[in-house]
């Protein structure tokens, strides 16, 4: 018997058909594909549930009793997003020298201002009122704001949050360019709330005219569902893809070499009459 002249020879490495490594990445194309669909739709679901939330926030807010400041806001400058449209009753004096309009402010397509006034509250603590919009006058740079009432005020608001400052933005003595309460409590060198001011429901006495109040707002739920539905058929229909490519692919392997050969003719036919249309058309033109 004649031994192996090479007996320490490595195994042979065993070969991978080709049609398993091509369908090997034509099954990892379709899970990376709809894996990417499956984040997108997550997101785009994330996207409606917070329209949601905030719509029911609005509605649930919007008709509760007003409370007061010091139950909902026990600091100057606490804040929770849930407070967000709950009314507040306020007593106090309007501070009408330090009254501030907040500039571009856009309501129904028109440009104006928020007329901003701190109410220095019976115990001496500041709160900044928004008491509403004014349009810019087409024959002035500034509306004629309408005077506060003077002496002592109750006044209904509904909370909102300080926005944040505009870095760059300059702004004309007596106006603002964004409701940065910390800002507007060194203008008025107070002791003033920082995280929360309100939007005026109403005032007692009330004026004879007063700026525009605040509608209720209208949150538009936007696409985000049925984007997010869209999202899943497009994962699942990948996968459907991938199966009838298999099944078809299957099928072609089971004919004969007869029947291959008939569907070879059958397909150049076609190409050749693709082919020759073609030709016609460019022939007519």
């Amino acid at each position: 018997m004649i031994a192996d002249a090479r007996p320490d020879a490595e195994a042979e490495p065993e070969v991978v058909p080709h049609g398993l490594r091509r369908w090997g990445g034509y099954i990892a194309l379709v899970l990376v594909f709809a894996t990417a669909c499956g984040f997108l739709s997550w997101w785009q679901w994330s996207r409606n549930a917070e329209t949601v939330a905030e719509t029911r926030l609005v509605d649930r807010n919007w008709t509760q009793p007003p409370a007061p400041l010091d139950e909902l806001v026990p600091s100057l400058d606490g804040w929770r997003h849930d407070l967000e449209w709950r009314e507040v009753a306020l007593h106090g004096r309007y501070l009408t020298d330090e009254q501030l309009l907040v500039r571009n402010r856009v309501r129904n397509a028109n440009p104006g201002f928020e007329v901003l006034v701190p109410l220095r509250l019976d115990d001496g603590r500041v709160f900044v009122v928004d008491r509403g919009w004014l349009p810019i006058p087409q024959d002035a740079q500034t509306p004629q704001v309408p005077a506060p009432p003077s002496g002592e005020v109750s006044v209904v608001a509904r909370l909102q949050q300080s926005e944040a400052d505009l870095p760059g933005r300059t702004s004309p003595h007596g106006q603002i360019a964004s409701i940065d309460l910390p800002a507007i409590a060194r203008l008025v060198g107070e002791r003033s709330y920082t995280g929360a001011y309100g939007t005026m429901t109403r005032e007692s006495p009330a004026p004879t005219t007063r700026p525009a109040a605040a509608p209720k707002p209208v949150i538009d739920p936007g696409p985000f569902l049925s984007y997010a539905i869209q999202w899943i058929i497009f994962g699942v229909l990948a996968f459907v893809g991938l199966f009838w490519a298999y099944r078809r692919e299957k099928r072609l392997h089971g004919l004969t070499v007869e029947q291959r050969a008939v569907l070879d003719r059958a397909g150049r036919r076609s190409r050749d009459s693709d082919y020759e249309d073609a030709v016609l058309d460019r022939t007519a033109d």
